[in-house]
């Protein structure tokens, strides 16, 4: 049994864990017929760095108790063909001190914390998201949260790979390094009076995303410098997807909107 190998079928995601950290790349089951240059690209990194590579063999069966999702529906709504894929070792998360590693109060850009989400796609497509908008680093609270399973690589097609993510047992102290760093803390509430929309990309933010039902906890808010919403146009549709309103944030956060 490992639970650090991981079965993923996204083309665009297997790409990426080949230029990245090509090592990490255990075995690539291509397709018989490749009609996508992507998997043209994944054949010949996978042939320059000496890893082994074969035509429409199944994917090997997974050990029980492996970080795996190749039977859920949310991984089959990828919708890549059956034992098309790659096998790889999960990408190994990084430490607080290293996310705002020469950060201070003059850096600008974008940091994220995830407050107990629970959904793998939700996961995976906020990862798509902020690789998009060039999010510095992640924060994961490690209880009640999804785990980085193949599903998330798969949603994220790619994006993680360029981000650094730190799993943390204890939010509130990820938040004091993030402030001692000099980055303002931005909490999104619905329910909160500040739009997003009226923000500007003149300080480093992080970003604060809370559970899909429940938002953030009561503690995490309470540890916000302030938090904002995003303003809706009608009342028919007061609320958003999370990874849709993370979408949304990054936006006008990073492109100083």
């Amino acid at each position: 049994m490992n639970l650090n190998e991981l079965f993923i079928r996204n083309p665009h995601s297997i790409l990426q864990v080949l230029k990245n950290r090509p090592k990490d790349v255990l075995e690539v089951s291509l397709p018989k017929d490749k009609n996508d240059d992507v998997w043209e690209e994944i054949e010949a990194l996978a042939l320059q760095n000496r890893v082994r590579a074969g035509n429409g063999s199944p994917p090997p069966r997974p050990s029980k108790g492996r970080q795996d999702s190749r039977n859920k529906p949310e991984a089959k709504a990828v919708g890549r063909e059956s034992g098309h894929g790659a096998m790889i070792k999960a990408k190994a998360p990084g430490s607080i001190e290293q996310l705002f590693a020469g950060v201070d109060a003059s850096t600008r850009g974008v940091w994220l914390a995830l407050d107990s989400l629970q959904d793998p796609q939700n996961l995976g497509a906020i990862f798509r998201s902020a690789a998009f908008f060039g999010v510095k680093g992640i924060v994961i609270t490690s209880e009640r949260s999804a785990p980085m399973t193949s599903t998330v690589y798969d949603i994220a097609s790619g994006g993680v790979e360029t981000i650094t993510h730190v799993p943390v047992i204890n939010l509130q102290r990820a938040f004091e390094k993030a402030k001692d760093a000099g980055l303002w803390i931005l909490g999104t509430s619905e329910h909160a009076k500040e739009s997003v929309q009226k923000l500007k990309n003149d300080r480093p933010w992080l970003i604060v995303v809370g559970n899909e039902e429940k938002g953030m906890r009561r503690l995490t808010e309470e540890s916000c410098d302030m938090t904002c919403s995003i303003k809706a146009k009608t009342s028919g549709v007061t609320s958003l997807n999370v990874s849709v309103a993370t979408g949304i944030m990054l936006s006008h956060l990073t492109l100083g909107a």
